[in-house]
C-alpha cells in the first residue's frame, strides 16, 4: 500500500514520494507494466495537448481510448486571475474521459463565440495501492486567456471535438467572467478555508455567489481527497475521486468567480510529486509570480483595484504539520517581504491582504495558533502594517482585537474601526466553509450574543511541540458555518479608505462586522 506507518513519521514529503515511486517502479518491472513509473510520479498528457505536462512524467500513464466527443460534456469549471486581473484569465474545467481537440471560445456577447483557442489537458493517473480506489484518471483543462480589456464582462463555453458551446442546442453551458477594472472601484471579495464535500460547503457557494463577489479566496484544505492532511503516504483514506465531486460543487460560484487558493497540510498529496503538489499543479492554473513554482506553486499575488493580495504556503514554516517545513529554504519569507514592500509603497495600492492556511492567532482546541507563521511572518505583517490577514485550518470563526507584539495594542469591538498605520494587524479565521466543525475552550462571542472575556487559555504550536498560553486578543468566537465578506471601498487621495470586513453564517446571519481605515494615496 503506501509507506508503512514507522517510516512515514520520520519521513519528509520527498522522501515519500521517493519510496512510493521505487516501490511502484520495482512493482511494474515485476509485474510487466500493470502499472508505470510515469503513473506514480504525476500526470502525462493525453495526445495532442499543447504544453508540457503539469507534474514531471517518465512514461504514459495507461491510455483511455478516446470516446465520441458528442456524448461527453465538460463539467467543473473553475476560474483563476493571471498575473495581471486586468487583462488575463485562466478558465480550468474537467472531463471524465479522454476527448480530442479540447478549446474554448470567448466573446463580447453569448452571440460572438467566433474567437477559438487551444486548451492544455493535463491528466492524472492514481494508481491502485495509494488510495482508496482503484486505477483512476481524471483530465483536467486550461486555457489561459490574455490581452483582455479591463473591468470587461466576456461570455465564453468551454469544448472539444463533438461538443461546441456555440450550438444552439448548447448555449446554456456558456458562463462569463469580467476582468478587475482598470482604475480603482468598490468591490467585493469573498473568503474562507476548509471546505470538502457536504451539504453545508454547497450551502456557503449558494450564498457567496449572492454576494456578486469580484473573486473568492480560499484558505486552504480545498477538497480533501486526503483525509489524514499530514502530508504521509500511509492513509488508506486518500480518494481522488473527491476533487471531482468538490469541483462539480464549486462550478455554480467558480465558472464565473476567480477562485483563488493557498494551499493548506490536506492539500499536500505526496503519491504525485516530491513537495505534495503535483495533485494541485494538474487542477490549477494560478498567476506564475511567486517566488518558487516548484516547490510553492500556491504562492502568488496579484492586484485587484486599490487592493494587493498575497497567497502563502504556511506548509513550509509549520512547526505542527513539518512535512513540507523549510521546502522553500527561506525563499518565501524573502519574497514576502519584497512584495509587502513593493506594494505598500505604490501610489496604486492603499490596502494589503495576507491569506494562508495555518493561524496566526486562534484559541481552537484542535490546531490554534501556529509559531512558525508568528516567528517567521507577523514581524513583517506589522514592518509593513498589513490591513488584513485571513487563515483557515481550524473550523470555526474566530477575530482577534488589533494586535502588536504579540499582544493586544487596540481592542477592537464588534462595528469597530482599526487604523493599521497606528494600531496594528487584524487576524481572521475563517476555516468553517464545510468541514465537520472544532470547539473553544472560551464561551462563543458574536453579533447578537456578546460574552466578552478578559483571558482565554490556549496554546501554540512551536518547534517540538505545544506551548500553552493566555491570551487576551480572541474577541470574536462563532462556532458554525460562515464565510467572510469584504467590500472595499477606494477614497481621494488623504480621504480614508475602507475595508469593511463581515462574518456571513450559512444561515445569511452577520456574526461580526468591523472596520479597517487607510488614508488613501
Amino acid at each position: 500500500m503506501g509507506v508503512p506507518e514507522r517510516l512515514a513519521e520520520r519521513m519528509s514529503m520527498a522522501e515519500q514520494h521517493e519510496y512510493l515511486r521505487t516501490k511502484f517502479s520495482r512493482r511494474t518491472m515485476i509485474r510487466g507494466g500493470a502499472v508505470t513509473l510515469g503513473a506514480v510520479v504525476g500526470g502525462a498528457f493525453v495526445p495532442g495537448a499543447t504544453a508540457r505536462a503539469a507534474v514531471p512524467t517518465a512514461r504514459t500513464a495507461p491510455a483511455t481510448a478516446s470516446v465520441d466527443g458528442a456524448l461527453v460534456a465538460p463539467f467543473g469549471r473553475h476560474l483563476a486571475y493571471g498575473t495581471d486581473p486586468r487583462t488575463e484569465m485562466t478558465v480550468s474545467w474537467q472531463v471524465p474521459v479522454a476527448v480530442k481537440k479540447p478549446f474554448i471560445r470567448i466573446g463580447a456577447h453569448p452571440w460572438d463565440l467566433s474567437r477559438k483557442i487551444d486548451a492544455e489537458v493535463r491528466t492524472l493517473f492514481t494508481p491502485a495501492g495509494v488510495g482508496a480506489s482503484g486505477n483512476h484518471t481524471q483530465y483536467y483543462v486550461h486555457a489561459r486567456l490574455s490581452r483582455l480589456k479591463p473591468g470587461r464582462t466576456y461570455y465564453y463555453g468551454v469544448g472539444h471535438q463533438g461538443f461546441d458551446p456555440a450550438a444552439p442546442h448548447l448555449l446554456g453551458t456558456l458562463g462569463t467572467f469580467t476582468t478587475a477594472p482598470a482604475h480603482k472601484e468598490p468591490f467585493t471579495f469573498t473568503a474562507f478555508g476548509d471546505e470538502g464535500v457536504s451539504y453545508h460547503a454547497l450551502a456557503n457557494n449558494s450564498l457567496l455567489l449572492g454576494q456578486n463577489p469580484a473573486f473568492h479566496l480560499h484558505a486552504g484544505d480545498i477538497a480533501y481527497g486526503d483525509p489524514t492532511g499530514q502530508g504521509r503516504t500511509d492513509d488508506t483514506g486518500f480518494d481522488s475521486r473527491v476533487w471531482d465531486q468538490f469541483l462539480a460543487q464549486t462550478e455554480s460560484v467558480a465558472k464565473s468567480v476567480p477562485w483563488m487558493p493557498a494551499y493548506g497540510n490536506h492539500d499536500m498529496e505526496a503519491w504525485y510529486s516530491p513537495n505534495g503538489y503535483g495533485g494541485e499543479e494538474a487542477r490549477w492554473t494560478l498567476p506564475d509570480n511567486g517566488p518558487d513554482k516548484k516547490n510553492l506553486p500556491g504562492v502568488y499575488s496579484f492586484v485587484h483595484g486599490n487592493t494587493a493580495i498575497i497567497s502563502l504556503d504556511a506548509n513550509d514554516i509549520s512547526f505542527e504539520i513539518p512535512a513540507n517545513l523549510g521546502i522553500s529554504g527561506g525563499t518565501q519569507t524573502k519574497w514576502l517581504e519584497a512584495q509587502l514592500k513593493k506594494y505598500r509603497a505604490s501610489h496604486d495600492i492603499d490596502f494589503i491582504v495576507v491569506f494562508f492556511h495555518h493561524c496566526a492567532y486562534c484559541t481552537s482546541t484542535s490546531h490554534a495558533s501556529e509559531g512558525g507563521v508568528r516567528q517567521e511572518w507577523v514581524p513583517l505583517f506589522e514592518k509593513y502594517t498589513v490591513d488584513l490577514v485571513i487563515n483557515g485550518h481550524n473550523h470555526q470563526y474566530e477575530r482577534t482585537d488589533v494586535i502588536k507584539g504579540n499582544k493586544v495594542a487596540k481592542k477592537l469591538p464588534i462595528g469597530g474601526t482599526a487604523y493599521p498605520e497606528t494600531d496594528g494587524v487584524v487576524y481572521v479565521t475563517a476555516g468553517a466553509a464545510g468541514r465537520s466543525l472544532y470547539a473553544f475552550s472560551a464561551p462563543l462571542s458574536y453579533e447578537g450574543n456578546e460574552h466578552d472575556v478578559d483571558s482565554v487559555a490556549s496554546f501554540v504550536n512551536v518547534k517540538g511541540g505545544k506551548q500553552n498560553e493566555t491570551v487576551a486578543w480572541s474577541r470574536v468566537r462563532y462556532l458554525d458555518y460562515s464565510f467572510l465578506r469584504v467590500d472595499v471601498t477606494p477614497a481621494p487621495k488623504g480621504r480614508l479608505a475602507t475595508l469593511t470586513v463581515r462574518g456571513i453564517a450559512e444561515s445569511g446571519d452577520q456574526v461580526d462586522h468591523f472596520t479597517v481605515a487607510r488614508r488613501a494615496k
